[in-house]
């Protein structure tokens, strides 16, 4: 036991001699939570609707005030006029415009009528994000218009009630939990694959075997200090992301303990992985040129940035033998819906 703390004690004092080494293993991930949990998940803002109006008349004015509530308030676009379709749908296709409205002649008269009214949409489609926003809230819009003036004392449509079990989950939130996983992916691929190639090239593991410790006793010291440096990312990157997250999940003390379970498991599994990938490997540069590659096989099809019911079969497939996917939807239960739970 003692040669092997040895072990653990050398490992780690070369670990947090190199604090550079420390900082970048942990940049990675607080970057990327930073970047894409404000870039993705946000509600569209500002986008430029361009308005053609042939008609003129008070259905249209509704219409128009509509689109003026929706600047003023949730401002998901503004509304800019037009005279000519053609010069609209020229700027829609060359992204002057995010989209266009047709209200076409005639349009109060059908609508008074009820003949089949009729407001055409102009989107962009090579965005399908912003696209389907702005489809969305112009349909919202319609539903709105189409509501009778009086309504009838007995309800004839079918209506649907959400009922939400958690608060809003801003994306950052979201993302948090494969950011967790990525930190300790890192510091076992950095602290644990890359310096033990290191180590083993420069004859320091061949040094080890000629002393009285067992090649049993400098694998397990080699990978309990690696699960170690993976366990201070994790904790470490658990705590920053939360704060900046806003989720006060980590000042409940079950839940800490759940967070660290957790996180000590899947520092050991991260790094046995790692370990038995590592193994036969002699070349320093073959970890190196693995890094990027394994990091897109194992952190993208986790469903970290996307949900796995969206992936294609095959993909789910990698998805169902992807460790990350098991520790990401264990981070995702404790820190969103626990959080639901506690708070």
């Amino acid at each position: 036991m003692n040669r092997m703390l040895a072990i653990v004690e050398r490992e780690m004092r070369k670990f947090f001699r190199s604090p550079v080494l420390m900082i970048m293993s942990m940049m990675l991930p607080l970057v990327q939570l930073i970047i894409l949990g404000n870039a993705f998940g946000g509600k569209v803002r500002g986008a430029h609707v361009a308005v053609v109006d042939y008609d003129h008349g008070p259905q249209a004015l509704k219409v128009r005030e509509a689109f003026d509530s929706v600047a003023v308030n949730i401002a998901t676009f503004t509304t800019v006029n037009y005279n000519d379709e053609t010069q609209a749908r020229e700027d829609v296709r060359t992204g002057k415009v995010d989209a266009a409205v047709i209200i076409p002649a005639q349009y109060s008269r059908r609508v008074y009528a009820q003949d089949a009214p009729r407001i055409g949409l102009i989107v962009d489609n090579s965005d399908q994000f912003l696209s389907s926003s702005i489809e969305g809230e112009m349909q919202s819009l319609v539903q709105a218009l189409n509501q009778p003036v009086i309504q009838t004392r007995v309800v004839k449509n079918i209506a649907l009630e959400f009922v939400e079990l958690y608060p809003f989950v801003e994306y950052m939130k979201y993302l948090l939990s494969g950011s967790i996983a990525l930190a300790m992916y890192i510091s076992v691929m950095i602290g644990g694959g890359m310096l033990y190639i290191d180590d083993k090239a420069r004859g320091v593991h061949e040094g080890y075997l000629v002393t009285p410790i067992t090649k049993l006793e400098l694998v397990m010291g080699l990978n309990i200090a690696g699960a170690i440096k993976a366990v201070l990312s994790g904790i470490c990157l658990t705590v920053i992301g939360s704060l900046m997250a806003g989720l006060g999940v980590i000042f409940h003390p079950m839940a800490l303990v759940q967070l660290f379970s957790l996180i000590l498991g899947t520092s050991i599994a991260f790094n046995g992985m790692m370990f038995l990938m590592m193994v036969r490997v002699d070349d320093p540069l073959v970890p190196r040129a693995m890094f990027g590659v394994l990091n897109t096989l194992l952190f993208f099809p986790s469903g970290a940035i996307y949900p796995i019911a969206a992936f294609p079969p095959w993909l789910r497939a990698i998805a169902l033998v992807d460790p990350f996917t098991y520790a990401i939807h264990g981070f995702k239960a404790i820190l969103l819906q626990k959080t639901g739970d506690l708070g």
